[in-house]
């Protein structure tokens, strides 16, 4: 579909990449991997035409169309949520009209066997194979559902786009562009402001796109579920492997270490080699020996070893002053702003030593709880308070906006600095891979990751025992983002995060805090346990408040004040003036007996039913422990392998066994 030719981007003297070539098919899902700075951006902006590069080609048939989302972009203002939404519409629109127009020539065309009036027919083809993709549905209804799969609720498609943060405005401009369905969809790092339920929708909704997709993503379970082939820029060049970024890590590093053991085998036969023409070079009966090495030597196709980037943060907290055993706590705590209160009735407990992670959907006050706890914003009502000895560092989410842009990165920290640190500022760069010039660059030409890695320097300036972080790992390569999370486990105070990366987030929290729909729920346990608590519950919520059967007795249940929708309790019919109405109550009970005589039929095919079910999930979860029982032997051997053990049979068991298990769980989940 489109072919990467000998690409070159080079600015001034120095190369970002250089002569890259690889091809994308119809349906590729690739996801572009890379450290920050490697030129995934620049890519990105090579293949939509956004940039020119400075050799080489992208060649694309005409009727392909890609879709760009960049990380950072322009908004429109002046229209509603909806309205600026169906402007993606505009090219359906216009599809329509030369519809119209080619129809209407033809009707008045005699002459059907001319080129030019095969060339309107095929044209008039085109056109209505497009408009089917995008009339499967009503446009509307189509806007709506992506809008709501990316997190807005009902009550705000009818809001202006400026009342709306940057975040939302991106996922604005998402949707528009799935909206499009083009030929090939390129998402610079699409992830950044979603939260964990709206990643989850993205992902199912690429992982079926009927299209080819690449993406730039720093959530490796996000990668390793929508992709399977990653492209990774290293150094200028390019390395292209079909799988998904888990098992690409895996046979990145079994490509290294045979590059490695071939090269050092290589090497020992030629210091044998040029050992044996030394000592024999003089000798008139081996000449013919040293001669015949001689060439051979200069015939070796010598083995190299790809080149690595092997610069990696060093991380490491400063050790934290002893706090007291609570470190925060509030009790019916109400927060929010003049125009909304945001959440109301919050308990909240964290203890000395605790990891504690806050998730949720954006906009339901996760920052604002981090803006109360430190300081920044003071509650509605309720008591909120740090513990004795708390010192609280925050990593506030909009680096972008709390950084001088006229400032470099060196005066950036120098200006904060005091006592002994300054003399080591230098260093402490050189440890968020700052080196050499890269000191005196401004803030305002860095990277999303890099103003991150500069935040994060920041922070480190001073030693805290009550770490807040906000989103630290937005723009972060995914290798940055494992060395900052083996600090943060090894950090010997107390940690506030939060995060929507699920991979992150895994095994560094040990409590939750949930975020919803006004209120703040605690969660024992790391993140997986949470997610895991949260389908049960919505399954559960479905269940309670279906009415399957078409029972109007849902109009009887109200819910109690203060409590959640879900939980709903009983309550008889009552007249316009809030009286008790026997006669209402009486049809209802004679209709609901008539309704028991009808349903018993139905309960014995349900019982039938979940029977099956039962049986069904009871089997699948058997298979799904050997298909992972299988994995994990398969991964230790192929961590460290032996003589004998075949790495290519391997690996491909080990993809098929991912593939099966995939598809189970998959099914689990819907029968679940």
């Amino acid at each position: 579909m489109i072919s990467i030719n000998n690409l070159t981007v080079s600015f001034g003297s120095w190369e970002l990449f250089s002569r890259i070539n690889f091809h994308i098919t119809e349906s590729d899902k690739i996801g572009l991997v890379g450290t920050n700075g490697a030129g995934k951006s620049t890519l990105m902006k090579s293949l939509c035409g956004e940039m020119n590069p400075s050799s080489g080609s992208v060649d694309k048939p005409q009727h392909v169309t890609i879709g760009y989302l960049p990380q950072i972009m322009e908004h429109h203002r002046g229209r509603s949520v909806i309205e600026e939404t169906m402007t993606a519409f505009a090219q359906s629109n216009e599809a329509e009209r030369e519809v119209a127009a080619i129809t209407k020539e033809l009707e008045s065309r005699t002459d059907y066997e001319s080129e030019a009036y095969s060339r309107l027919i095929e044209r008039l083809n085109d056109l209505n194979d497009h408009l089917a993709v995008f009339h499967s549905e009503p446009p509307k209804v189509q806007a709506e559902r992506t809008l709501l799969g990316l997190g807005f609720l009902p009550g705000e498609l009818d809001r202006p786009t400026e009342t709306f943060s940057q975040g939302w405005n991106m996922r604005i401009e998402l949707a528009k562009i799935l909206l499009q369905h083009p030929d090939l969809l390129l998402l610079d790092e699409p992830t950044n402001h979603l939260d964990i339920e709206s990643i989850e929708w993205l992902e199912s909704y690429l992982k079926d796109y009927n299209g080819a997709v690449m993406l730039v993503s720093h959530d490796r379970k996000f990668l390793d579920t929508v992709t399977h082939r990653t492209v990774e820029l290293m150094l200028g060049s390019i390395y292209d492997y079909k799988v998904p970024y888990t098992q690409y890590t895996q046979l990145r590093a079994e490509r290294i270490a045979q590059q490695t053991a071939a090269y050092e085998n290589q090497q020992r036969m030629i210091e044998k080699t040029e050992e044996f023409i030394r000592a024999f070079r003089y000798k008139p009966t081996k000449s013919n020996q040293v001669q015949s090495r001689i060439k051979a030597l200069e015939k070796l196709d010598r083995i190299e070893i790809d080149e690595t980037d092997n610069a990696t943060l060093t991380v490491k907290f400063p050790p934290a002053a002893r706090s007291g055993d609570v470190v925060y706590k509030c009790t019916d705590l109400t927060v929010g702003y003049p125009q909304k209160v945001v959440f109301r009735d919050a308990d909240i407990e964290i203890k000395r030593g605790e990891k504690v992670a806050f998730v949720g959907r954006n906009g339901e006050g996760k920052t604002t709880m981090m803006r109360v706890i430190v300081g920044e914003l003071d509650p509605i009502s309720g008591e909120s308070r740090l513990g004795h000895n708390v010192d609280c560092g925050y990593f506030a989410q909009n680096q972008e906006d709390v950084l001088d842009k006229t400032q470099t990165v060196f005066s950036t920290l120098d200006r904060i600095a005091v006592g002994d640190i300054r003399a080591k500022l230098r260093d402490l760069l050189a440890q968020f891979l700052f080196r050499g010039e890269d000191i005196d660059k401004r803030v305002s030409v860095l990277s999303g990751g890099e103003r991150a890695r500069l935040g994060m320097a920041k922070l480190m300036l001073q030693s805290h025992n009550l770490l807040c972080l906000d989103e630290p790992t937005n723009h972060m390569d995914i290798k940055s983002k494992d060395i900052l999370k083996q600090a943060l486990k090894a950090f010997d105070g107390t940690l506030l995060i939060v995060s929507h990366d699920r991979d992150f987030l895994d095994g560094l929290v040990d409590k939750v805090y949930e975020f919803r729909d006004g209120h703040v729920r605690e969660f024992l346990g790391g993140v997986s346990d949470f997610l895991a608590k949260r389908r049960l519950e919505s399954l559960q919520e479905l269940e309670r408040t279906s009415s399957k059967g078409g029972s109007d007795s849902s109009r009887f249940f109200r819910p109690s004040a203060g409590a959640d929708p879900s939980q709903r309790s009983w309550a008889p019919p009552v007249t316009a003036t809030g009286g008790y109405d026997s006669k209402s109550d009486s049809v209802t009970s004679s209709a609901a007996a008539a309704d028991v005589r009808v349903s018993y039929e139905e309960m014995k095919a349900r019982s039938k039913e979940e029977k099956k079910r039962r049986n069904r999930v009871a089997f699948l979860e058997k298979e799904i422990e050997k298909l992972e029982a299988r994995m994990k032997e398969i991964e230790s051997v192929l961590s460290a392998p032996k003589e004998g053990d075949d790495i290519m049979e391997l690996t491909r068991e080990y993809l098929e066994c991912k593939r099966d298990l995939d598809a189970k769980t998959e099914e689990w989940y819907e029968y679940s």
